[in-house]
């Protein structure tokens, strides 16, 4: 972004908005504890008067329990809000150079969904914050439900004409895309920007009371979520193809354990329609069809974490990347799969195991289990104050923790 940077971060890419989105992640992660350790009879999800009651009438490790959600979702989303401005901000100068106009010929254009991505999960991150901490909010929460899907549709006309103006140049003009450049899973980063919205448009489905807005709800979701999987087989396809033709481009390595976030998120926006099919329409509600359905998710998860973790490994990625002097913007796309399989084996644990009767809730192989998902969204904590501290902090300079 300047003549002189002095710090990664200056030579901006628009994979810094994934520094965002991680921070927006890891909001939920400890959103997840509450959602699945608070009781909330009646409602989808836990709300202010909820965890009010819990911590009042609750033990001394469920009040721990709560005070760390609080705190962990109040300080993430400061930084996840914090870095979406940073990134607007050298987004709009980046924009008007010439790096930003080479960018926009190269297969790197499709670099430009983040911004819709780390958007969208922002107002995700919004959401959460007014149910967990503003008193009341459930009881107008039936007229936010309109307001949310039109921030969202407003995303996703922004994300469909970054999608279609990379499209319409590659499509129409021959040898523009550079096959050879095609070695990794980059291409699906606009599949994940057009799944999140989807699971925000989902959101209506999972908690609204109204027939009407139930259906909006499953009508658009449906369609971002179809298109969503569309893109990621064909992207990810033709991307395995060039890999084993030229080996997995280094730098963009991580992406190849993109699949991981985008399976979760696609995972709850189902789970979400399948609530509001289940209240608006009386479809059945099976737990066994359930546990099924995240057995399987994260069956496709786990394979590609494998698969991921083991090319990472042989490239030597970590150590140059992360630990050692090398600075990539593309290593922000390690945090999303780690907060992703984090948050899908919640969902796993508890409306899979716990909902078919497996497992007791709260029992020794609940808190096994769940301490996978904690090891993980620990560790990503971890990963989001190194990286932070990495690209931020100017060279040469003791490094303080956080940076935007």
């Amino acid at each position: 972004m300047t003549d002189h940077p002095t710090r990664p971060a200056d030579t901006y890419s628009p994979l810094y908005f994934l520094a965002s989105l991680g921070a927006g992640g890891l909001v939920v992660t400890f959103f997840m504890y509450l959602m699945f350790w608070v009781p909330h009879p009646g409602r989808p999800v836990p709300i202010f008067e909820d965890v009010a009651a819990a911590f009042s009438t609750g033990g001394p490790l469920m009040q721990a329990a709560i005070v760390i959600a609080l705190l962990g979702i109040a300080g993430m989303a400061a930084l996840n809000i914090k870095s979406l401005i940073w990134n607007i901000g050298a987004l709009r100068a980046f924009m008007k150079t010439d790096r930003y106009a080479a960018l926009c010929r190269t297969n790197g254009e499709t670099t430009l969904l983040a911004a819709p991505l780390a958007s969208a999960m922002t107002i995700n991150v919004g959401f959460i914050l007014g149910l967990v901490f503003v008193p009341g909010l459930w009881g107008i929460v039936e007229y936010l439900f309109p307001l949310a899907l039109l921030a969202f549709l407003a995303l996703g006309v922004w994300a469909f004409r970054l999608i279609g103006r990379f499209l319409g140049r590659v499509l129409t003009q021959g040898g523009v895309f550079d096959v050879t450049a095609h070695n990794s899973f980059a291409q699906l980063l606009p599949a994940f920007a057009v799944a999140m919205i989807g699971v925000g448009l989902a959101a209506p489905a999972a908690m609204s009371t109204t027939t009407l807005t139930i259906g909006i709800s499953l009508v658009l979701s449906t369609f971002f979520g179809v298109t969503a999987i569309i893109y990621t087989l064909v992207a990810a396809i033709t991307g395995f193809n060039s890999m084993l033709h030229h080996g997995t481009a280094k730098e963009a390595g991580p992406t190849l354990m993109v699949v991981v976030p985008i399976v979760t998120v696609l995972g709850i926006l189902f789970l979400r329609q399948s609530h509001g099919l289940h209240v608006a329409f009386g479809t059945p509600d099976g737990a066994g069809e359930t546990l099924i359905f995240l057995s399987r998710l994260l069956a496709v998860e786990i394979l590609f974490l494998a698969l991921g973790l083991l090319v990472l490994k042989r490239q030597g990625y970590w150590a140059e990347f992360i630990a050692g002097d090398k600075a990539s913007a593309g290593s922000y796309a390690l945090i999303c799969p780690g907060v992703a399989f984090a948050v899908m084996m919640h969902f796993f644990i508890n409306k899979g195991l716990v909902g078919a009767g497996v497992i007791a809730k709260f029992g020794p192989a609940f808190w096994g289990l769940t301490g996978i998902a904690l090891l993980s969204q620990v560790a990503m904590i971890w990963l989001v104050l190194r990286l932070n501290r990495k690209h931020f902090t100017p060279r040469g300079t003791p490094a303080p923790v956080p940076a935007e």
